[in-house]
């Protein structure tokens, strides 16, 4: 397969600073405030997005552990293949969050409900949309039934071989 570089646009400022018990979905990360400094060739590119309650950020998980292709995921004990979690541990370590935006100052947009790593890199900004977004009739796999609100990383974070 073809090779693909990505270069961020910007970094993600939160107050998590350590792997160890941050949260791992923005749902167990309401109320919590970061930035997004966006680098200022990039920041004609934030034009209009001031009108959207909710942004979709992509992010590099610099911090993930190596690769694993079956994970025991947070939220579950069995073991599942790493394409049905949210695992960092991916081929391609790239992480995905829907954020409040609280606003846009500049070159930095204000945000809430973060719960990715401090200075992650960001890979791409795009509004979210529920009509684009939020399909009916969604199933959730082996989720069903979960709630996920207050889910906190543990040692799987830190320690690799915790992952399978």
């Amino acid at each position: 397969m073809e090779t693909l570089t990505c270069s961020p646009i910007g970094v993600l400022r939160t107050p998590h600073a350590d792997l160890k018990d941050m949260p791992i979905q923005p749902s167990g990360a309401r109320g919590v405030e970061g930035t997004a400094e966006i680098d200022p060739a990039f920041a004609a590119g934030l034009q209009d997005l001031a009108g959207f309650s909710h942004l979709i950020l992509l992010y590099h998980f610099h911090r993930a552990p190596a690769p694993a292709l079956l994970v025991r995921p947070f939220l579950d004990t069995a073991e599942r293949g790493v394409f049905a979690t949210r695992a960092p541990c991916r081929p391609n370590p790239i992480g995905l969050s829907v954020v409040r935006l609280l606003g846009v100052e500049g070159n930095i947009l204000r945000l809430a409900d973060v719960d990715m790593l401090d200075n992650s890199p960001l890979l791409d900004i795009k509004p979210f949309v529920p009509a684009f977004d939020a399909p009916a009739g969604c199933r959730t796999g082996w989720l069903e039934g979960r709630n996920g609100d207050e889910c906190r990383s543990d040692e799987r974070f830190v320690d690799p071989e915790k992952w399978g």
